[in-house]
């Protein structure tokens, strides 16, 4: 029995050395981090196919402007003797040869010289497009580095109260010990004693849902960045330190007029809106080009054409546009109001977006002086309950419950310090200077 159990104790520690070695473990920087989630987000994937579209897109408007030639051929076999009358004077009109097959090849040639200006429009208004794919692409790069940036955040927070959770729990495992000496020399109660050890499992949950909630962000990290499901992250805690320098909220706003990517984008698919309704507006103009041909034709016994050539200038207008009315222009027009009123509300949003951010801003920094002041006046608190109590002149209760507001500051300084700097990354976004290093 005694082998067996030793056997399964070797088997476990294995089985946990094995796992701890499956485990990965990295360390990452916040700009390490975001450099991961813009190379393996799906989204960007879906932006880069959105890319290559607009650029086909424009590859296909440019082609309109080269020359068109096209080739044809065909050769007809006849079971049937077909009735030939032939009405040239001098030759026989009834009868004729006997045809059974028949042979002809074409090609034709045409150079666009004038549409009206469509084709110009269209080959500038495609490009305005793949400019405003790619400002939309930045735009979801900024909005993937914040993301990003707030599951950082959340594992550092997760973290951290991990280590002020331990760090109090081995105090508190320590004071019970010190407390089961004291109940058995008959220097305190045993109910007294019983408090601070229910303190201790409070202490002990609190440290399960701060490694729960780490492990949550992390996962949640993992999946975001790419990495393995596995992988132990590691976060640099200096991070916390940004946003010392706030400048006053109008700074914030110019930049964000200036540096908004969706806004940029927006402008571009305005232009190529304009461009579209000129090119809509020459749908009622002639198209003029240089056309040339070349045709080819072998009925044996009966007729030979080689080399008829031919060249001109072919014109094309639709009479109906006389009648009709342009319902692509009319289509195009109304496509400007709408941007140009989506413009003027993406303009109202980001003004209210910056000054929202700002205040949130300013108030994470104000959060931060109060917690700290709060952790000063509860350490501070503890230790002179401590000291009243050592004396005979404090109950257990006022001591437990100083400890716990000990611990509940100063897990609040941590997090305040932590939501000023993810704070600040967004007021950044929306300004859209959100640094992508």
């Amino acid at each position: 029995m005694k082998r067996i159990n030793n056997s399964v104790i070797a088997l476990s520690l294995f089985v946990g050395i094995a796992n701890a070695n499956a485990q990965e473990k990295k360390t990452l920087s916040l700009d390490e981090a975001v450099q991961l989630g813009i190379q393996n987000s799906k989204n960007l994937k879906i932006d880069a196919a959105k890319i290559e579209e607009a650029t086909a897109d424009l590859l296909e408007a440019k082609n309109r402007q080269l020359p068109e030639l096209k080739v044809s051929g065909s050769y007809m076999y006849l079971p049937i003797k077909p009735n030939v009358d032939i009405k040239l004077p001098g030759v026989s009109g009834a009868g004729g040869p006997e045809v059974h097959q028949v042979a002809y090849g074409s090609a034709n040639l045409s150079v666009p010289i004038y549409s009206g200006g469509r084709i110009k429009y269209g080959i500038q208004s495609a490009k305005y497009l793949v400019e405003a794919s790619k400002l939309s692409t930045e735009n979801d790069k900024i909005a993937i580095a914040y993301n990003v940036a707030q599951a950082y955040n959340n594992l550092f927070k997760a973290n951290q109260s991990i280590k002020v959770f331990e760090e109090n729990l081995a105090a508190s495992q320590k004071r019970d010990e010190t407390f089961l000496k004291m109940e058995n020399n008959g220097l305190i109660a045993r109910n007294d004693r019983l408090k601070a050890n229910l303190q201790t499992s409070n202490i002990e949950l609190q440290l399960l849902e701060a490694k729960n909630n780490y492990n949550i962000a992390n996962i949640n990290m993992d999946l975001l960045l790419g990495l393995p499901e596995t992988t132990e992250l590691t976060v640099d805690e200096n991070y916390i330190e940004e946003g010392s320098d706030v400048k006053p909220v109008d700074f914030y706003v110019t930049e964000a007029r200036e540096n908004r990517k969706d806004l940029q984008a927006l402008a571009q698919q305005r232009k190529a809106a304009e461009l579209g309704s000129k090119a809509a507006k020459a749908e009622n103009l002639p198209s003029i080009a240089f056309t040339g041909g070349y045709v080819a034709a072998d009925i044996p016994k009966f007729l030979t054409v080689y080399n008829a050539i031919n060249v001109g200038i072919g014109v094309s207008y639709n009479l109906s546009n006389l009648w009709k009315e342009n319902s692509s222009l009319r289509q195009s027009q109304a496509r400007e109001k709408q941007l140009a009123a989506t413009d003027e509300l993406l303009n109202d949003n980001i003004k209210l977006d910056v000054n929202r951010e700002y205040q949130n801003t300013d108030y994470s920094k104000k959060r931060i002086a109060v917690f700290e002041k709060s952790a000063e006046q509860a350490n501070e608190n503890y230790r002179i309950t401590k000291n009243k109590y050592d004396n005979g002149l404090a109950t257990m209760t006022e001591l437990l419950d100083a400890d716990a507001a000990q611990i509940a500051a100063n897990v609040g300084v941590i997090n305040a310090k932590a939501d000023a700097a993810l704070a600040y990354r967004k007021l950044l976004q929306t300004t859209g200077t959100l640094t992508i290093k």
